[in-house]
């Protein structure tokens, strides 16, 4: 996927793909607390709550316009089935 125009995943960008972010994760609620407040800020993105990464916002991923293809925990073009991603 790297540098690919795609369209945006049909879902909301508060809801990151299953496969980046499964939902039996154990800070998956203060990891969508702190990435909604990034998103209502507009900002680019926010500092992990367990390991204090950078972790770049789905919003800022759309406004690039192309995957990457790194893996980016909101990345906004990600729809394959969980069970297809490596």
């Amino acid at each position: 996927m790297t540098g690919e125009r795609r369209p945006l995943a049909d879902r909301p960008l508060t809801e990151p793909h299953p496969s980046r972010l499964p939902s039996d994760h154990p800070d998956r609620a203060r990891i969508l607390a702190a990435h909604t407040a990034a998103l209502a800020a507009g900002e680019a993105g926010y500092l992990d709550p367990a390991s204090g990464l950078f972790v770049l916002s789905a919003g800022f991923l759309a406004r690039r316009g192309t995957c990457c293809g790194r893996g980016c925990r909101h990345c906004p073009y990600v729809d394959d089935p969980p069970s297809e991603q490596a």
